[in-house]
């Protein structure tokens, strides 16, 4: 747990790798899941001596690298559309769920002791909220002192799908955000300071009296940040844990979009976290180095069969074991080197 813990404080762009040999894989993106791949990673070295170079560098940066061939796997938590996915010649599917939540430095609120909801969360990101104690947060706080100092924003400043379900959230909850900012991994916003990755961000909440920011838990849980207390669409306060990331996920249709692109914010139900996301493996059908791509889908399979226990002790969600069989049935299916044989086969 120690290495990722130092990893995670104060790093920007994070790359896991051991010693290389020529079967190692490579793979670049999301900050979101680094914690467990880094996890996942180590005990897989230890298994079978493949190692993984993973740069934690944000969705945007996986997304361009997967592109432009130089890695062996992109990672993003905001999926690709179908036509982008067929276009490119890509698979993708979503390799573990967790929950973003709002994370703040202010003196004497312990992790839990705040509540939010959307609207006001919404409002203090559009800079409309502007102190701690204004009376929409003293209302979701009754009986708790909130200082009157001004409230200091930090929020990504690279292209990140923590970004894309966390305004994906704001717009659902806040029509003045959907029509002022909107939903995308970068927007123009309206107030605050960037910092790079959820690295970047927990490290400016930590150091940053008065601030508040969004990354996904395990950083907030790593670090030691306050999270914050959620009202659901249900109207319950809820606290971010595996269940109810989990109680999220619970109905999810993983079929209804194409490379299994289902956005889990805002889901109905009394325990569900209202900024739960999955994240998800974007690679080649027909990649150009077939062997390397082979290796990393029998990492993936081997973090799907036994990396679950690894997972949930970070507060990730593993994905459900239909969802998971579907796609190594894509894998067969799909993913084939340049004389038409499959890379990955059902007896891994």
């Amino acid at each position: 747990m120690n290495f990722i813990k130092t990893l995670l404080t104060g790093a920007v762009a994070v790359t896991v790798s051991w010693s290389a040999s020529a079967a190692d894989i490579s793979g670049a993106g999301a900050t979101f899941p680094y914690p467990v791949y880094a996890k996942w990673a180590d005990a897989y070295k230890k298994e079978t001596g493949v190692g993984l170079n993973y740069q934690s560098i944000g969705s945007g940066g996986g997304i361009k690298q997967i592109k432009a061939k130089t890695v062996t796997f992109g990672a993003s938590d905001a999926p690709l559309p179908g036509k982008e996915l067929d276009e490119s010649g890509l698979a993708q599917f979503p390799m573990v769920m967790g929950g973003i939540v709002p994370v703040v430095n202010l003196e004497g609120v312990a992790p839990g002791e705040l509540t939010i909801d959307g609207p006001t969360l919404a409002n203090i990101f559009l800079g409309t909220i502007k102190k701690w104690d204004d009376p929409a947060i003293a209302k979701l706080n009754p009986g708790k002192k909130l200082p009157s100092s001004a409230i200091a924003l930090v929020h990504r400043s690279d292209g990140s799908g923590t970004t894309y379900n966390f305004t994906y959230y704001l717009s659902d909850v806040s029509p003045d955000w959907k029509s002022k900012v909107g939903t995308n991994t970068a927007v123009q916003w309206p107030a605050g300071i960037g910092a790079k990755g959820n690295e970047g961000v927990a490290n400016n909440v930590a150091n940053t009296k008065g601030s508040i920011g969004y990354v996904e838990y395990a950083y907030a849980k790593q670090n030691k940040l306050t999270h914050t207390k959620m009202i659901n669409k249900a109207g319950k306060t809820v606290s971010p844990t595996a269940e109810t990331f989990q109680a999220a996920a619970a109905n999810a249709d993983w079929k209804s979009q194409p490379g299994y692109g289902v956005i889990l914010a805002n889901q109905p139900g009394d325990q569900s976290w209202p900024m739960t996301a999955a994240t998800w493996i974007l690679i080649y059908k027909k990649p150009t180095d077939a062997a390397t791509t082979g290796e990393a889908l029998k990492f993936f399979g081997w973090s799907y069969a036994k990396g679950a226990t690894m997972a949930k002790d970070l507060d990730y969600v593993p994905m459900p074991a239909n969802v998971v069989a579907d796609i190594q049935k894509m894998w067969s299916a799909d993913i084939k080197d340049s004389s038409g044989k499959p890379l990955y086969s059902m007896t891994h």
